[in-house]
């Protein structure tokens, strides 16, 4: 069969779509693809492969014969089906732009309709018409309106005449932009001549007042001196008469309105009104059948403007009232629709707004009335309905909308007004709004109700007011509520942190309970049910709480419906429904800090002091209990009242001692322990809970007073000073031993006084002050201080033994630096571990002194090479200079170049000094004197000293102290966590990590884990949380670099079986954790230690290189880590170990050479044959051409005799 080939164009905006897609209907034809129009009639899930096939092979030759802009606006479509409507909506939509040529339009038209007829698509001629109608633009609304509705039938032919008429009409009238006027329909006046555009009259005629044939064109007016009229027909003179109150119709009182008459006027340019309206402006229009125009007295209703000058209307008794200017208004009917009022005469003396039936009646409206409803329609549809209120006359059901144009008048109704005013000031309240009225600022209007306004229910919604509760309980136990208080910032001394209270409703007694963790409310409430049950006799019936989880558990809720108890729960973020527990609680809050304030006592005494005032609230009347005590409510028995004391006071309680020994101890009184006739005491030297009968107490003493009133007053306010900052020190103890966060710690510090933080802080500001730090300046414009805080810091010792030390610093907040404005680079270099463990390997080798030095506040020897300014510290604000600023000229602890410019400082000291800094280590310096070395290592402020001679070491020491404050620690003991620990006799030195190993047992709770002492198992599950033991390893502990280097691949996502495998690590660091690195006086020099594995990782299938350095038989660098590529072989898998192993022998055998003169070659051991001759010939080509080119320069090395493997 011959092939058919077909001349199909591409389809684009020009193409008749008609034609093209019959010709596509063709084509698909005859590929017998035309199925897919339909998209084979079922759904798209259900097409059989062989229809999926067809669907593309449709696509495909629609898309071939597409152009670029139609194809662009498919793409989208993922079925033939789709594609083809959308193509159908793209080519035969034609909307005429407001700018296009309606010819044009009405060719591509008739073209349309052309082709639909010649695919026999008929339609009615009235859907033609309207089809048309519907494709103009909105500049046509008017002019699609005047048509739709001005007849009942409507054809295409009608339609085509009417968008002739119009293009013709306005070619003979200059455009003068779009005009509602010019849209509208031609009114035909009472001489049946056509007014069309106001704009468009004759400028000769530039009056609209027009001169009656009754009243004779020939009569003078004698005082404005105009024909015309005569002088009682005047309106200037009227219009003076009325400004001035003396006008009054003839034949009228002052009161009466005026008459409802017609005058039969045959003038072209006289509006006849037939209603003049009352003596106050209405807000309601009039339906009038003798009124010319449409006319309205309220400049503010109009949506559209245009003023005229002349023209005037007269009322029924023949006053003459001036047109303003014409407009359009826009009403929104009895239907909800808005409908627009187009040609309304503004005539500001007119009292009423009417609407003229005669206009509407012109504009192909209809009305009819029955039973007192006055009915508007277009066709079928009602547009307007009026009904009759006063007068007989008909209002229109509907509401004026204010125009863009609208101002403020007295046209306006009271409410409107009102209304009007409260969105002018942003929604001020009735109140404000009466307030600004009656001093007469709002032009005189006065204030009526308030509307309702939707906006301000958005804006200002305020919770409903909760009406205050009538207690209605009528037995004890029938309603409780229960509430949790907590996390408290101070931990009690119990290890609380929450608490829970329990209020019985009959008689508002409260139970409290001290929790470490918010699940063990459940427990609680267990237990107390039991005992007052247990008391009572009766059983609990209600609960009431809020929605924390520690309430609403699934086994809290079981345990109620098993017990019967009905649950009561408040809605989410409304603690008001709660309010008796809620209540309670800040009633137990504020009683207890004011005890606590009194008494003087730390916060950790919080648990106590709320334990007291429940016991207080339990023996105060109450107003919800008719002033009667809840003890009394509960038990029926009344409180006594004969053994209270004050909290927090001097109790000596009796012990019984050795015979010389005292038979009291002092205390503070704390309370009355549950169950037991007693009180309870804390003793502050043993820091114990003492329970004792035998008390004298001292209530108006507190053991923090002053003990005698003779002191001078400048010592006693010393002595005050002194007694807050030693309970400052005693609260960061406790603070820091319990591991909180430094956050936390300055919220402990803003509940002291501000003059107690002070003194804290004053040797801190002194040195800054004595190192001129900064200098107050004025702030300029173009710069923004930062800001700045006190930070407290406890500082461990360097033994166990040792006490902390606190440390209280100034530190700007620097996260508020802008880059390359307030600094340019930070890096700050420090000493490698590395570097450490090489000088403590020669230490030990050649019996050097090793000593320690630390600098007190390093970073404030900075030099600042930028503007930086800060506001004054707080505390420290000079007086009388509060507008000043900061200056800073050193460094300050928080800035961003802080570190660098400390380290530029010190480097250029040393360099002073004849010190060299190492080439392989920047925080490496050293220096020669007679054959003798000496050696400093710096990490930050940290220093370690070494040197043969004691008295080289004196003497650096001195000329650091010279310039830098330094605190000189003597040998050296600890650093970076490193405990040091030397043996002389015997040429030893020992670096291990116990106490930062214990510290870390400690914080994941394994301490008290059973000691295992082998560090992995065979194929162990992999973990991760290792951060921790990262620190551990990297400082001495190589033995867990394998073990670390595998658990921490999973720290993204860990299991349950990769934390047992941490868990197993902290087992063997517990039964590990004195072990340490041993330094002696071993010559075997540089020795390296090598080995690999062979697709160890099952997950990524790499291989783990592993290597470990010595100097002197002891480990001083070391690594466990995968490989970058996959090895193919062991061999491989071993060569690329010994690659890494040489980079890392390289420059350790540098900084040692550097450091003790001695050059050697590197030994490395390594256990693969293969990769040893690897590393000296080219061998095994074929299995080894593919490694990589940079693994290979272990041969250059092996070659020029660095390294020996």
């Amino acid at each position: 069969m011959a092939s058919l080939k077909y001349d199909l164009p591409l389809l684009d905006r020009d193409t008749r779509f008609s034609l093209w897609q019959v010709k596509m209907r063709a084509v698909l034809a005859q590929q017998d693809l035309d199925d897919a129009f339909s998209g084979f009639d079922k759904r798209t899930q259900d097409w059989s492969n062989d229809e999926k096939k067809m669907d593309r092979k449709a696509m495909s030759y629609i898309h071939l014969h597409l152009s670029n802009n139609i194809l662009q606006e498919v793409l989208k479509e993922e079925t033939a089906a789709g594609l083809w409507l959308k193509l159908e909506q793209i080519c035969m939509t034609k909307d005429l732009t407001n700018d296009g040529s309606v010819m044009d339009h009405l060719s591509v038209f008739k073209e349309i309709v052309a082709d639909l007829e010649s695919m026999e698509v008929k339609y009615d001629e009235e859907d033609l018409g309207l089809i048309l109608l519907c494709s103009l633009p909105s500049s046509y609304a008017n002019f699609r309106d005047t048509i739709l509705y001005s007849r009942d039938t409507l054809t295409l032919k009608e339609v085509y005449d009417a968008l002739h008429a119009k293009e013709k009409m306005k070619k003979m009238v200059p455009s003068e932009g779009s005009n509602s006027q010019a849209e509208g329909l031609v009114v035909q006046g009472s001489q049946q001549e056509k007014n069309t555009n106001n704009k468009s009259r004759d400028k000769s005629s530039s009056s609209y007042r027009g001169r009656s044939k009754s009243r004779g064109r020939y009569k003078s007016c004698k005082y404005c001196k105009r024909d015309g009229h005569d002088i009682s027909k005047c309106w200037k003179l009227q219009d003076k008469d009325k400004r001035t109150g003396k006008y009054i119709p003839k034949g009228k009182k002052e009161d009466e309105g005026k008459a409802a008459v017609v005058t039969d006027e045959k003038s072209d340019a006289e509006l006849l009104v037939a209603y003049a309206g009352c003596a106050q402006t209405s807000d309601q229009w009039i339906l009038d059948t003798a009124c010319t125009y449409h006319m309205c007295p309220n400049r503010d209703w109009f949506a559209t403007y245009e003023v005229v000058q002349g023209g005037t209307v007269l009322m029924g008794d023949d006053t003459p009232c001036e047109v303003a200017g014409i407009g359009t208004v826009q009403i929104k009917m009895f239907d909800g629709c808005i409908r627009t009022l187009s040609d309304v005469r503004h005539i500001p003396n007119l009292k009423r707004s009417l609407i003229s039936l005669c206009t509407l009646d012109c504009k192909g409206y209809k009305y009819s009335g029955g039973d007192g409803i006055l009915k508007v329609t277009k066709g079928s549809l009602v547009v307007m309905k009026a009904d009759i209120k006063s007068a007989n006359l008909y209002h229109l059901q509907g509401t004026t909308i204010l125009g863009n144009v609208a101002t403020v008048s007295d046209s306006l109704s009271n409410s409107d007004a009102t209304n009007l005013w409260h969105m002018r000031l942003g929604h001020m309240s009735e109140i404000g709004l009466a307030e600004l009225s009656m001093r007469g600022l709002l032009d005189g209007q006065s204030i009526g109700k308030l509307k309702f306004c939707e906006h301000c229910i958005f804006g200002k919604h305020k919770r409903v007011k909760f009406n205050t509760s009538t207690h209605t309980t009528e037995g004890i136990l029938d309603y409780v509520h229960s509430d949790l208080w907590g996390p408290a910032r101070k931990t009690s001394f119990g290890g609380a942190r929450y608490m829970m209270t329990i209020v019985n409703d009959y008689s508002r007694k409260v139970w409290p309970y001290f929790l470490k963790h918010k699940y063990q409310a459940f427990n609680v409430f267990k237990e107390w049910k039991t005992m007052v049950e247990r008391q009572t006799e009766r059983k609990v019936k209600i609960l009431r709480t809020d929605n924390g989880m520690e309430f609403c558990s699934k086994i809290f809720k079981s345990y109620c419906k098993s017990e019967g108890i009905m649950r009561h729960y408040t809605v989410p973020h409304t603690p008001q429904q709660n309010g008796v527990a809620e209540r309670m609680n800040r009633t137990i809050i504020s009683k207890a800090r004011c005890m606590l304030s009194n008494a003087g006592l730390p916060k950790q005494f919080w648990a106590e002091a709320v334990s007291t005032a429940c016991y207080l609230i339990n023996r105060s009347p109450g107003y919800a209990i008719d002033k009667k005590t809840p003890i009394k409510v509960w038990s029926g028995s009344p409180a006594n009242y004969s053994d209270l004391k004050v909290f927090g006071c001097t109790a000596y309680a009796h012990v019984d001692n050795g015979k010389l020994e005292p038979r009291t101890i002092k205390c503070i009184f704390l309370g009355y322990p549950s169950g037991v006739k007693g009180y309870k005491l804390w003793c502050p030297e043993t820091k114990k809970v003492v329970i004792s009968r035998y008390v004298v107490f001292h209530e108006s003493v507190m053991l923090h007073d002053k003990p005698s009133t003779n002191i001078p007053v400048e010592s006693q306010e010393k002595a005050s000073v002194q007694i807050q900052i030693l309970l400052l020190f005693s609260s960061l103890q406790n603070v820091l031993l319990q591991k909180i966060s430094p956050k936390e710690i300055l919220n402990l510090l803003k509940d002291i006084e501000e003059a107690n933080i002070v003194a804290y802080a004053l040797s801190v500001a002194e040195e800054l002050e004595k190192n001129h730090t900064w200098e107050l300046v004025k702030l300029p414009k173009e710069n923004k201080p930062i800001r700045c805080k006190w930070i407290f810091k406890r500082k461990e010792g360097m033994s166990p033994s040792d006490e902390a030390r606190y440390k209280a610093r100034l530190v700007a907040k620097g996260y508020s630096q802008i880059p390359g404005i307030d600094f340019n680079d930070i890096f700050s270099p420090v000493v490698k571990h590395s570097s450490i463990r090489t000088l403590l390997s020669i230490v030990a080798m050649h019996d050097y002194e090793l000593e320690q030095m630390d600098v007190k506040t390093a970073f404030l020897h900075g030099e600042l090479e930028e503007d930086i300014y800060m506001e004054q510290p707080e505390g420290f604000v000079v007086p009388g200079k509060e507008n000043l600023v900061c200056r800073l000229k050193k460094s300050l602890y928080g800035l961003k170049q802080s570190p660098r410019q400390w380290y530029k400082r010190f480097d250029s000291f040393m360099l002073s000094q004849k010190f060299r800094r190492s080439n392989y280590d920047s925080c490496v310096y050293l220096k020669v004197v007679d054959g003798s070395a000496i050696y400093l290592l710096l990490y930050v402020d940290d220093m370690l000293i070494a040197a043969k001679d004691k008295s080289e070491i004196a003497k650096l020491k001195a000329q650091l102290s010279s310039e830098f404050e330094m605190k000189d620690l003597g040998a050296a003991k600890k650093i970076l966590g490193m405990e040091i620990t030397r043996e002389r006799h015997s040429d030893k030195l020992y670096l291990s990590q116990k106490g930062y190993i214990e510290k870390v047992l400690r914080r994941f709770n394994m301490h008290d884990a059973k000691p295992i002492y082998v560090h992995s198992q065979i194929y162990v599950p992999y973990s991760s949380a290792v951060g921790s033991l990262m620190y551990a390893m990297i400082c001495s502990r190589p033995d867990l670099s394998h073990a670390l280097s595998v658990v921490s691949r999973y720290m993204v996502n860990p299991g349950k079986e990769h934390w047992k495998a941490v868990q197993w690590i902290f087992r063997y660091l517990h039964g590990t954790s004195s072990a340490c690195l041993q330094f002696g006086r071993s010559r075997d020099g540089l020795v390296g230690y090598v080995d690999s594995d062979f697709a160890g990782d099952l997950d990524r299938r790499r291989s783990l290189t592993g290597y470990v350095f010595t100097i002197g038989g002891c480990a001083v660098s070391w690594k466990a880590s995968l490989q970058a590529t996959v090895a193919l072989s062991t061999t491989e898998a071993e060569y690329i170990a010994i690659s890494e192993a040489c980079k890392e022998a390289i420059w350790l055998r540098d900084l040692y050479t550097e450091l003790c003169g001695v050059t050697s070659c590197i030994n490395i051991v390594c256990d693969s044959q293969s990769a040893i001759c690897l590393t000296k010939d080219q061998m095994f080509h074929e299995r080894t051409k593919h490694i990589d080119v940079r693994y290979h320069f272990i041969r250059g090395v092996i070659a020029e005799g660095d390294v020996k493997v």
